[in-house]
Protein backbone atom coordinates (compact mmCIF):
# COMPACT_ATOMS: atom_id res chain seq x y z
CA UNK A 1 0.00 0.00 0.00
CA UNK A 2 3.26 2.08 0.54
CA UNK A 3 1.65 4.20 3.65
CA UNK A 4 3.10 7.55 4.56
CA UNK A 5 2.81 8.84 7.99
CA UNK A 6 3.41 12.42 8.78
CA UNK A 7 4.61 13.88 11.73
CA UNK A 8 4.17 17.51 12.58
CA UNK A 9 6.29 19.42 15.10
CA UNK A 10 5.01 22.82 16.22
CA UNK A 11 3.28 26.29 15.60
CA UNK A 12 4.26 26.68 11.57
CA UNK A 13 4.51 23.12 11.06
CA UNK A 14 0.76 22.49 12.35
CA UNK A 15 -0.28 25.69 10.39
CA UNK A 16 0.99 23.99 7.20
CA UNK A 17 -0.11 20.24 8.30
CA UNK A 18 -3.95 21.71 8.90
CA UNK A 19 -4.18 23.29 5.23
CA UNK A 20 -2.21 19.76 3.92
CA UNK A 21 -5.02 17.73 5.50
CA UNK A 22 -7.70 19.67 4.14
CA UNK A 23 -6.47 19.38 0.78
CA UNK A 24 -6.32 16.03 1.02
CA UNK A 25 -9.71 15.70 2.03
CA UNK A 26 -11.11 17.74 -1.17
CA UNK A 27 -9.48 14.43 -3.18
CA UNK A 28 -12.11 12.34 -1.46
CA UNK A 29 -14.81 11.32 -4.42
CA UNK A 30 -18.59 9.89 -3.32
CA UNK A 31 -20.88 7.92 -5.48
CA UNK A 32 -21.26 9.01 -8.98
CA UNK A 33 -18.21 10.92 -9.10
CA UNK A 34 -14.90 9.66 -11.43
CA UNK A 35 -13.21 7.90 -9.18
CA UNK A 36 -9.82 10.10 -7.22
CA UNK A 37 -6.54 9.51 -8.65
CA UNK A 38 -5.31 9.83 -5.23
CA UNK A 39 -5.03 6.81 -3.18
CA UNK A 40 -6.19 7.96 0.19
CA UNK A 41 -5.18 4.10 1.77
CA UNK A 42 -1.65 5.74 1.66
CA UNK A 43 -2.34 8.85 4.44
CA UNK A 44 -5.11 7.84 5.95
CA UNK A 45 -6.14 4.67 7.74
CA UNK A 46 -9.35 2.79 8.48
CA UNK A 47 -10.79 2.42 12.03
CA UNK A 48 -13.79 2.20 13.82
CA UNK A 49 -16.06 4.93 16.09
CA UNK A 50 -17.65 5.52 19.06
CA UNK A 51 -20.92 4.20 16.86
CA UNK A 52 -19.20 1.34 15.43
CA UNK A 53 -19.35 3.19 12.25
CA UNK A 54 -16.38 2.80 9.56
CA UNK A 55 -13.79 5.87 10.38
CA UNK A 56 -10.92 7.32 8.40
CA UNK A 57 -8.59 9.53 9.57
CA UNK A 58 -5.16 11.01 8.98
CA UNK A 59 -1.92 8.95 9.60
CA UNK A 60 -0.55 11.65 11.63
CA UNK A 61 1.23 12.60 15.14
CA UNK A 62 0.14 16.18 15.93
CA UNK A 63 2.82 17.68 18.47
CA UNK A 64 2.28 21.28 19.98
CA UNK A 65 2.72 23.70 23.15
CA UNK A 66 -0.14 23.44 25.81
CA UNK A 67 -2.72 26.46 24.34
CA UNK A 68 -1.76 26.03 20.73
CA UNK A 69 -4.30 23.80 20.12
CA UNK A 70 -7.43 25.95 20.55
CA UNK A 71 -10.62 24.41 19.74
CA UNK A 72 -9.34 20.77 18.39
CA UNK A 73 -9.56 18.26 21.32
CA UNK A 74 -8.39 14.46 21.36
CA UNK A 75 -11.89 13.80 21.74
CA UNK A 76 -14.02 14.43 19.11
CA UNK A 77 -17.47 13.58 17.58
CA UNK A 78 -15.89 10.07 16.24
CA UNK A 79 -14.44 8.90 19.00
CA UNK A 80 -15.82 10.84 22.28
CA UNK A 81 -18.64 8.07 23.50
CA UNK A 82 -15.94 5.31 22.65
CA UNK A 83 -13.53 6.94 25.09
CA UNK A 84 -16.11 7.64 27.93
CA UNK A 85 -17.59 4.57 28.08
CA UNK A 86 -14.66 2.63 27.14
CA UNK A 87 -12.33 3.70 30.13
CA UNK A 88 -11.97 1.74 33.25
CA UNK A 89 -11.82 3.18 36.45
CA UNK A 90 -8.30 2.29 36.16
CA UNK A 91 -7.89 3.57 32.80
CA UNK A 92 -8.98 6.89 34.41
CA UNK A 93 -5.91 6.80 37.01
CA UNK A 94 -7.84 4.56 39.80
CA UNK A 95 -8.70 7.38 41.84
CA UNK A 96 -12.21 6.73 43.50
CA UNK A 97 -12.68 9.74 45.76
CA UNK A 98 -14.09 12.98 45.08
CA UNK A 99 -12.46 14.90 42.60
CA UNK A 100 -12.84 18.33 41.54
CA UNK A 101 -12.10 19.90 38.29
CA UNK A 102 -10.27 22.94 37.23
CA UNK A 103 -10.84 24.16 33.81
CA UNK A 104 -9.96 27.15 32.15
CA UNK A 105 -13.20 28.58 30.10
CA UNK A 106 -12.98 27.11 27.24
CA UNK A 107 -12.05 28.66 23.41
CA UNK A 108 -15.05 29.99 21.89
CA UNK A 109 -15.08 28.33 18.56
CA UNK A 110 -14.61 30.43 14.96
CA UNK A 111 -17.22 31.10 13.17
CA UNK A 112 -16.52 29.01 10.02
CA UNK A 113 -16.09 26.28 12.24
CA UNK A 114 -19.88 26.70 13.54
CA UNK A 115 -20.73 26.71 9.67
CA UNK A 116 -18.85 23.90 8.80
CA UNK A 117 -20.64 22.09 12.35
CA UNK A 118 -24.21 23.06 11.01
CA UNK A 119 -23.57 22.29 7.10
CA UNK A 120 -23.68 25.79 5.25
CA UNK A 121 -21.48 27.77 3.54
CA UNK A 122 -18.42 29.27 5.99
CA UNK A 123 -17.66 32.74 6.19
CA UNK A 124 -14.49 34.02 4.91
CA UNK A 125 -11.67 33.62 6.35
CA UNK A 126 -8.85 36.95 7.41
CA UNK A 127 -5.88 37.24 8.87
CA UNK A 128 -7.31 39.04 11.85
CA UNK A 129 -9.95 35.99 12.51
CA UNK A 130 -7.77 33.03 12.09
CA UNK A 131 -6.49 32.41 15.79
CA UNK A 132 -4.94 29.19 15.79
CA UNK A 133 -4.51 26.69 13.39
CA UNK A 134 -7.55 24.72 14.60
CA UNK A 135 -9.68 27.44 13.09
CA UNK A 136 -9.67 26.19 9.66
CA UNK A 137 -9.71 21.99 10.19
CA UNK A 138 -11.96 20.72 8.24
CA UNK A 139 -10.90 17.52 9.59
CA UNK A 140 -11.70 14.79 12.79
CA UNK A 141 -8.25 12.90 13.98
CA UNK A 142 -7.69 10.15 15.68
CA UNK A 143 -7.68 10.77 19.69
CA UNK A 144 -3.25 9.29 19.19
CA UNK A 145 -2.90 11.80 16.77
CA UNK A 146 -3.19 14.84 18.88
CA UNK A 147 -0.34 15.10 21.94
CA UNK A 148 0.20 18.38 23.69
CA UNK A 149 3.01 18.96 25.24
CA UNK A 150 1.73 20.74 28.54
CA UNK A 151 5.52 20.92 30.14
CA UNK A 152 5.91 24.53 27.83
CA UNK A 153 2.95 27.11 27.30
CA UNK A 154 2.60 28.42 23.71
CA UNK A 155 4.10 32.29 23.22
CA UNK A 156 5.20 32.02 27.58
CA UNK A 157 7.84 35.00 28.25
CA UNK A 158 8.83 32.97 31.66
CA UNK A 159 9.73 29.71 29.20
CA UNK A 160 9.83 30.65 25.95
CA UNK A 161 10.39 27.63 23.93
CA UNK A 162 13.41 29.27 21.61
CA UNK A 163 16.48 27.40 22.52
CA UNK A 164 17.77 24.00 20.29
CA UNK A 165 18.80 22.69 23.80
CA UNK A 166 15.37 22.90 25.20
CA UNK A 167 13.53 21.11 22.35
CA UNK A 168 16.26 18.09 22.94
CA UNK A 169 16.00 18.25 27.09
CA UNK A 170 12.24 18.22 26.09
CA UNK A 171 12.31 15.19 24.15
CA UNK A 172 14.79 13.81 26.52
CA UNK A 173 12.48 14.06 29.55
CA UNK A 174 9.57 12.67 27.75
CA UNK A 175 11.34 9.78 26.29
CA UNK A 176 12.69 8.62 29.35
CA UNK A 177 9.53 8.84 31.08
CA UNK A 178 6.71 7.61 28.56
CA UNK A 179 8.87 5.91 25.53
CA UNK A 180 7.52 7.98 22.75
CA UNK A 181 8.56 5.93 20.20
CA UNK A 182 6.23 2.97 22.03
CA UNK A 183 3.60 5.37 22.74
CA UNK A 184 2.91 7.74 20.09
CA UNK A 185 4.73 6.56 16.73
CA UNK A 186 4.43 2.48 16.98
CA UNK A 187 0.70 2.19 16.65
CA UNK A 188 0.37 3.75 13.76
CA UNK A 189 3.41 1.58 12.09
CA UNK A 190 1.94 -1.56 12.97
CA UNK A 191 -0.69 -0.48 11.20
CA UNK A 192 1.40 -0.38 7.86
CA UNK A 193 1.59 -3.01 5.44
CA UNK A 194 3.95 -1.85 3.48
CA UNK A 195 5.66 1.76 4.71
CA UNK A 196 6.68 3.98 2.02
CA UNK A 197 8.32 6.72 4.50
CA UNK A 198 8.23 9.47 7.03
CA UNK A 199 7.31 12.91 6.13
CA UNK A 200 8.34 15.11 9.18
CA UNK A 201 7.32 18.74 9.33
CA UNK A 202 9.54 20.82 11.91
CA UNK A 203 10.75 24.12 12.81
CA UNK A 204 14.76 23.82 12.83
CA UNK A 205 15.17 27.79 13.52
CA UNK A 206 13.87 26.85 17.28
CA UNK A 207 13.83 24.82 19.92
CA UNK A 208 11.20 22.39 17.80
CA UNK A 209 14.34 22.11 15.91
CA UNK A 210 15.99 19.67 18.77
CA UNK A 211 13.08 18.10 19.80
CA UNK A 212 12.00 16.52 16.00
CA UNK A 213 16.29 15.96 15.32
CA UNK A 214 16.13 13.83 18.59
CA UNK A 215 12.95 12.37 17.72
CA UNK A 216 14.70 11.13 14.78
CA UNK A 217 17.83 10.13 16.20
CA UNK A 218 15.50 7.46 18.12
CA UNK A 219 13.43 6.15 14.83
CA UNK A 220 17.08 5.66 12.99
CA UNK A 221 18.28 4.03 16.12
CA UNK A 222 14.85 1.77 16.01
CA UNK A 223 14.08 0.99 12.72
CA UNK A 224 17.31 1.45 10.96
CA UNK A 225 17.55 3.16 7.22
CA UNK A 226 14.43 4.11 5.58
CA UNK A 227 12.65 7.16 3.57
CA UNK A 228 12.35 10.59 5.99
CA UNK A 229 11.64 13.65 4.67
CA UNK A 230 12.15 16.82 6.95
CA UNK A 231 10.86 19.74 5.51
CA UNK A 232 12.66 22.03 8.04
CA UNK A 233 10.87 25.38 8.60
CA UNK A 234 12.58 28.60 9.19
CA UNK A 235 11.09 32.36 9.50
CA UNK A 236 11.75 34.48 7.13
CA UNK A 237 10.69 37.84 8.40
CA UNK A 238 13.44 40.50 9.91
CA UNK A 239 13.46 39.95 13.18
CA UNK A 240 16.35 41.76 16.03
CA UNK A 241 19.70 40.79 15.24
CA UNK A 242 19.99 39.08 18.65
CA UNK A 243 17.08 37.00 17.67
CA UNK A 244 18.53 36.46 14.42
CA UNK A 245 21.88 35.12 16.13
CA UNK A 246 19.89 32.64 18.00
CA UNK A 247 17.87 31.84 15.23
CA UNK A 248 20.65 30.44 13.13
CA UNK A 249 22.66 28.70 16.08
CA UNK A 250 19.58 26.36 16.36
CA UNK A 251 19.88 26.06 12.09
CA UNK A 252 23.15 24.95 12.27
CA UNK A 253 22.61 22.76 14.92
CA UNK A 254 19.70 21.49 13.54
CA UNK A 255 21.56 21.04 10.33
CA UNK A 256 24.02 18.96 11.87
CA UNK A 257 22.02 16.24 13.56
CA UNK A 258 19.10 16.22 11.10
CA UNK A 259 21.59 15.46 8.06
CA UNK A 260 22.44 11.75 9.73
CA UNK A 261 19.16 10.75 10.58
CA UNK A 262 17.08 12.08 7.47
CA UNK A 263 17.13 10.51 4.05
CA UNK A 264 16.20 14.27 2.47
CA UNK A 265 16.20 17.26 4.19
CA UNK A 266 14.22 20.36 2.63
CA UNK A 267 14.77 23.59 4.45
CA UNK A 268 11.52 25.95 3.85
CA UNK A 269 11.84 29.38 4.57
CA UNK A 270 8.41 30.80 5.37
CA UNK A 271 9.03 33.71 3.19
CA UNK A 272 10.71 33.47 -0.08
CA UNK A 273 13.37 35.89 -0.53
CA UNK A 274 11.78 37.34 -3.65
CA UNK A 275 7.95 37.04 -4.90
CA UNK A 276 6.17 37.13 -7.99
CA UNK A 277 3.42 39.68 -8.66
CA UNK A 278 0.69 37.46 -8.63
CA UNK A 279 1.49 35.85 -4.56
CA UNK A 280 0.59 38.25 -1.94
CA UNK A 281 1.38 37.28 1.53
CA UNK A 282 1.25 38.66 5.16
CA UNK A 283 4.46 37.46 6.39
CA UNK A 284 2.94 38.20 9.99
CA UNK A 285 0.29 36.07 9.76
CA UNK A 286 1.35 32.12 9.72
CA UNK A 287 -2.17 31.20 7.92
CA UNK A 288 -0.79 33.31 4.94
CA UNK A 289 2.92 32.00 5.00
CA UNK A 290 1.99 28.36 6.20
CA UNK A 291 -0.61 28.62 2.47
CA UNK A 292 2.35 29.12 0.44
CA UNK A 293 4.34 26.57 1.93
CA UNK A 294 1.95 23.64 1.71
CA UNK A 295 1.47 24.39 -1.89
CA UNK A 296 4.64 23.65 -2.30
CA UNK A 297 5.12 20.21 0.55
CA UNK A 298 1.58 19.53 -0.83
CA UNK A 299 3.03 19.29 -4.48
CA UNK A 300 6.05 17.82 -3.91
CA UNK A 301 4.72 14.80 -2.23
CA UNK A 302 1.75 14.67 -4.29
CA UNK A 303 3.53 11.91 -6.39
CA UNK A 304 3.83 9.82 -3.51
CA UNK A 305 0.15 9.55 -2.80
CA UNK A 306 -0.86 9.24 -6.81
CA UNK A 307 -2.65 5.60 -7.47
CA UNK A 308 0.18 3.23 -9.15
CA UNK A 309 -1.61 3.38 -11.92
CA UNK A 310 -1.79 7.39 -12.16
CA UNK A 311 0.54 9.19 -14.51
CA UNK A 312 3.06 10.61 -12.82
CA UNK A 313 2.72 8.68 -9.63
CA UNK A 314 6.68 8.06 -7.76
CA UNK A 315 7.78 7.17 -4.32
CA UNK A 316 10.35 8.69 -2.06
CA UNK A 317 12.48 5.99 -3.08
CA UNK A 318 12.37 7.03 -6.29
CA UNK A 319 12.85 10.37 -6.35
CA UNK A 320 16.01 10.04 -3.60
CA UNK A 321 17.78 7.76 -6.10
CA UNK A 322 18.26 10.70 -8.20
CA UNK A 323 18.44 13.77 -5.83
CA UNK A 324 20.46 12.59 -2.81
CA UNK A 325 23.76 10.85 -4.48
CA UNK A 326 23.64 7.31 -2.50
CA UNK A 327 22.73 9.21 0.78
CA UNK A 328 25.46 11.92 0.59
CA UNK A 329 23.51 14.18 -0.70
CA UNK A 330 20.67 14.73 1.49
CA UNK A 331 19.93 18.92 1.92
CA UNK A 332 17.81 20.11 -1.01
CA UNK A 333 16.59 23.23 -2.57
CA UNK A 334 13.08 23.76 -3.53
CA UNK A 335 11.20 26.53 -5.84
CA UNK A 336 7.81 26.81 -6.81
CA UNK A 337 5.79 28.57 -9.92
CA UNK A 338 1.90 28.82 -9.97
CA UNK A 339 -0.13 29.98 -12.53
CA UNK A 340 -3.83 30.02 -13.43
CA UNK A 341 -4.55 26.55 -15.83
CA UNK A 342 -5.38 26.29 -19.27
CA UNK A 343 -7.07 23.70 -21.48
CA UNK A 344 -4.91 21.62 -23.98
CA UNK A 345 -5.07 24.24 -26.23
CA UNK A 346 -3.42 27.04 -24.73
CA UNK A 347 -0.68 24.42 -23.23
CA UNK A 348 1.56 26.33 -20.68
CA UNK A 349 5.01 26.47 -22.50
CA UNK A 350 7.81 25.38 -20.00
CA UNK A 351 10.77 27.97 -21.32
CA UNK A 352 10.84 29.91 -17.87
CA UNK A 353 14.20 28.71 -16.69
CA UNK A 354 13.39 29.73 -13.10
CA UNK A 355 11.26 29.29 -10.15
CA UNK A 356 9.11 32.34 -9.10
CA UNK A 357 10.17 31.57 -5.48
CA UNK A 358 12.61 29.62 -4.59
CA UNK A 359 12.23 28.19 -0.25
CA UNK A 360 15.86 27.92 0.72
CA UNK A 361 16.64 30.24 3.68
CA UNK A 362 18.75 32.89 3.55
CA UNK A 363 21.02 31.42 6.47
CA UNK A 364 22.76 34.97 7.44
CA UNK A 365 22.67 37.48 10.07
CA UNK A 366 21.89 41.59 9.33
CA UNK A 367 22.32 43.36 5.98
CA UNK A 368 23.46 40.24 4.12
CA UNK A 369 20.46 38.48 4.79
CA UNK A 370 19.16 38.50 1.29
CA UNK A 371 22.59 38.29 -0.71
CA UNK A 372 21.72 35.51 -3.41
CA UNK A 373 24.10 32.73 -4.90
CA UNK A 374 25.10 34.23 -8.46
CA UNK A 375 25.82 30.94 -10.13
CA UNK A 376 25.29 27.37 -9.16
CA UNK A 377 26.17 23.96 -10.38
CA UNK A 378 23.55 21.23 -10.28
CA UNK A 379 23.88 17.75 -9.08
CA UNK A 380 20.19 16.78 -9.31
CA UNK A 381 16.90 17.61 -10.25
CA UNK A 382 13.24 16.12 -9.63
CA UNK A 383 10.35 18.72 -11.13
CA UNK A 384 6.81 18.24 -10.37
CA UNK A 385 4.23 19.95 -12.64
CA UNK A 386 0.41 20.00 -12.04
CA UNK A 387 -1.64 21.00 -15.00
CA UNK A 388 -1.47 21.10 -18.79
CA UNK A 389 2.07 21.62 -19.84
CA UNK A 390 3.48 21.54 -23.74
CA UNK A 391 6.41 19.08 -24.66
CA UNK A 392 8.68 21.59 -26.49
CA UNK A 393 10.74 22.54 -23.60
CA UNK A 394 12.29 19.54 -21.52
CA UNK A 395 11.18 20.25 -17.68
CA UNK A 396 14.44 19.66 -16.10
CA UNK A 397 15.96 22.98 -17.99
CA UNK A 398 13.97 24.36 -15.30
CA UNK A 399 15.60 25.49 -12.25
CA UNK A 400 15.37 27.82 -8.98
CA UNK A 401 15.73 31.62 -8.60
CA UNK A 402 19.52 32.55 -10.12
CA UNK A 403 22.25 31.69 -12.83
CA UNK A 404 21.70 27.66 -13.14
CA UNK A 405 24.72 25.40 -14.89
CA UNK A 406 23.77 22.16 -15.78
CA UNK A 407 26.31 19.25 -16.04
CA UNK A 408 26.14 16.00 -18.65
CA UNK A 409 26.41 14.61 -15.45
CA UNK A 410 23.22 16.37 -13.91
CA UNK A 411 20.45 13.66 -12.52
CA UNK A 412 17.07 14.47 -13.84
CA UNK A 413 13.71 12.93 -13.08
CA UNK A 414 10.08 14.38 -13.53
CA UNK A 415 6.50 13.69 -12.73
CA UNK A 416 3.95 15.21 -14.23
CA UNK A 417 -0.31 14.86 -13.55
CA UNK A 418 -3.53 17.02 -14.36
CA UNK A 419 -4.39 17.21 -10.61
CA UNK A 420 -4.65 20.71 -9.92
CA UNK A 421 -4.28 22.22 -6.90
CA UNK A 422 -7.28 23.50 -5.34
CA UNK A 423 -8.59 26.90 -3.74
CA UNK A 424 -10.32 26.23 -1.02
CA UNK A 425 -12.44 27.83 1.28
CA UNK A 426 -10.00 27.24 4.10
CA UNK A 427 -7.01 28.65 1.87
CA UNK A 428 -6.15 32.42 1.70
CA UNK A 429 -5.91 33.85 -1.19
CA UNK A 430 -2.33 34.35 -1.64
CA UNK A 431 -2.08 33.41 -5.59
CA UNK A 432 -4.46 36.24 -7.13
CA UNK A 433 -5.05 35.92 -10.81
CA UNK A 434 -7.76 38.33 -12.86
CA UNK A 435 -10.11 35.13 -13.15
CA UNK A 436 -10.23 33.86 -9.86
CA UNK A 437 -9.45 30.11 -10.47
CA UNK A 438 -11.17 27.54 -8.02
CA UNK A 439 -8.15 25.18 -9.03
CA UNK A 440 -4.03 26.41 -10.10
CA UNK A 441 -1.59 24.42 -12.12
CA UNK A 442 1.96 24.44 -10.33
CA UNK A 443 5.37 23.70 -10.93
CA UNK A 444 8.13 22.82 -8.70
CA UNK A 445 11.22 21.73 -8.45
CA UNK A 446 13.56 20.31 -5.91
CA UNK A 447 17.19 20.19 -6.81
CA UNK A 448 20.73 19.55 -4.97
CA UNK A 449 23.18 22.20 -6.17
CA UNK A 450 26.46 24.11 -5.59
CA UNK A 451 24.29 27.01 -4.12
CA UNK A 452 23.83 24.90 -0.59
CA UNK A 453 27.80 24.44 0.47
CA UNK A 454 27.38 28.15 -0.01
CA UNK A 455 24.13 28.49 2.25
CA UNK A 456 26.00 26.15 4.32
CA UNK A 457 29.20 28.29 4.53
CA UNK A 458 27.23 31.11 5.38
CA UNK A 459 26.29 29.04 8.41
CA UNK A 460 29.31 27.89 9.54
CA UNK A 461 30.96 31.16 9.28
CA UNK A 462 28.46 32.79 11.28
CA UNK A 463 28.40 30.39 14.09
CA UNK A 464 31.99 30.10 14.46
CA UNK A 465 31.79 33.54 15.95
CA UNK A 466 28.77 32.73 18.27
CA UNK A 467 29.14 29.52 19.39
CA UNK A 468 31.08 28.42 22.74
CA UNK A 469 34.05 26.73 22.28
CA UNK A 470 33.00 23.55 23.46
CA UNK A 471 30.73 22.84 20.62
CA UNK A 472 32.31 25.01 18.03
CA UNK A 473 34.59 22.56 16.15
CA UNK A 474 32.18 19.31 16.25
CA UNK A 475 29.35 21.56 14.60
CA UNK A 476 31.91 23.65 12.33
CA UNK A 477 33.41 20.55 11.20
CA UNK A 478 30.26 18.55 10.89
CA UNK A 479 29.09 21.69 8.58
CA UNK A 480 31.94 21.88 6.51
CA UNK A 481 31.72 17.97 5.82
CA UNK A 482 27.47 18.67 4.98
CA UNK A 483 29.40 21.29 2.52
CA UNK A 484 32.10 19.48 0.42
CA UNK A 485 29.41 16.83 -0.58
CA UNK A 486 28.24 20.09 -2.88
CA UNK A 487 31.36 21.13 -4.27
CA UNK A 488 32.57 17.78 -6.04
CA UNK A 489 33.36 18.33 -9.41
CA UNK A 490 32.48 21.81 -9.83
CA UNK A 491 35.74 23.29 -10.81
CA UNK A 492 35.02 20.86 -14.02
CA UNK A 493 33.87 24.11 -16.08
CA UNK A 494 34.63 22.16 -19.44
CA UNK A 495 31.81 19.40 -18.72
CA UNK A 496 28.62 22.03 -18.28
CA UNK A 497 26.73 22.75 -20.99
CA UNK A 498 24.61 25.73 -20.37
CA UNK A 499 20.61 25.59 -20.71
Amino acid sequence: MHEIITLQFGQQANYIGTHYWNIQESYFTYPGQAESPVNHDVSFRAGIGANGEDTYTPRTLIYDLKGAFGTLRRENALYELQRQEGQSQAQRGGWSGVTVPLQLPPIAPSSYQQALDQGVQPPQLTAETVRYWSDYNHLFYHPRSVVQLNEYELNSSLMPFERWSSGEDLFSSLDREHDLLDRDLRPFLEECDQLQGLQVLTGIDDAWGGFAARYLERIADDLGKGCRWVFGLSEGKRTARERQMLQLVNTAQSLHTINSCASMHLPLTSLPSSLPSYASINADSRWHTSAVQAALVESVTLPMRLGQAQSGSSTFAALETTLNNDGNRRIAETGLTVEAPVDSEGAMQLNDARMDMNFFPSMTVGSSARSAISRSHVFSVASIMRGNYDDEEHPAGDALNGDIRFAESSRRTESRTEVLFPMLSSYPRVFRFAEHPDKLSIKCLVSTTSAVASRIGLVQSAVREIIGLEDRETLCDSLASIAEEYEEGFSDVESYDED
